[in-house]
């Protein structure tokens, strides 16, 4: 039975996210985090290939999360009005880190970053929450101008930073609740699709009880 499911499906992830105190930052980089906030592939264990690098750092005020894409040749497909089709990062956080349920509750919210699409030119990052499909309980609407977003594009790839503030993750509070639920999916028309462990053969956009845990190390 086993062979027949993906080796990253095999495992529960706890994932240790560093603390940096100077975030957001207030000149040209965003969030600037350095290779110490690299996020853990799994990929290999399937002898997958990535072809995006995720970093996340937090603080008292919120988390931030990066997300950098080489080896592109075509330019990026971004649409608003489809973000689960355009090429772009789709993040999921549960303040509570509740594994054991398979229906989202209010404290389980979607978001979907595209490095691109948005602004008057359609050329600015832009960002959206959406409803988690069969959730159980809805997650209060977050006010979307309080993310702040950061992108640079080249012909290669792009680099997307995010800041996702207290404000807009309901419920955050690292010294009540130092963990989170997370998992995350990206997605490039042209390189395919990334996840932190299972592929979307396995409901995890609706079930929380396949994300895995950030440890919020102090």
């Amino acid at each position: 039975m086993s062979s027949l499911l993906p080796h990253r499906f095999l495992f529960r992830y706890s994932l240790p996210i560093r603390y940096e105190r100077k975030l957001p930052r207030s000149g040209k980089k965003l969030l600037g985090l350095s290779d110490d906030f690299v996020l853990a592939d799994f990929a290999p264990l399937d002898k997958a290939r990535s072809f995006g690098e995720l970093r996340l750092a937090w603080n008292e005020e919120g988390v931030g999360v990066s997300v950098e894409i080489k080896g592109k040749n075509q330019p990026l497909r971004c649409d608003l009005q489809a973000p689960e089709n355009s090429d772009g990062l789709r993040v999921f956080i549960d303040t509570r880190n509740t594994q054991n349920i398979h229906r989202a509750s209010r404290y389980c919210q979607q978001f979907f970053l595209l490095p691109t699409g948005g602004g008057p030119s359609g050329t600015e990052p832009w960002g959206m929450q959406a409803p988690i499909l069969r959730a159980r309980e809805e997650s209060p609407r977050a006010n979307m101008a309080d993310i702040r977003l950061a992108a640079a594009v080249s012909n290669s790839g792009y680099c997307l930073e995010a800041w996702l503030p207290a404000s807009v993750l309901h419920g955050f509070d690292p010294e009540i609740q130092p963990r989170l639920g997370f998992y995350y999916s990206l997605r490039d028309a042209e390189l395919g699709e990334q996840y932190l462990s299972v592929s979307s053969e396995f409901p995890f956009s609706v079930d929380p009880s396949l994300w895995s845990t950030l440890e919020l190390v102090p």
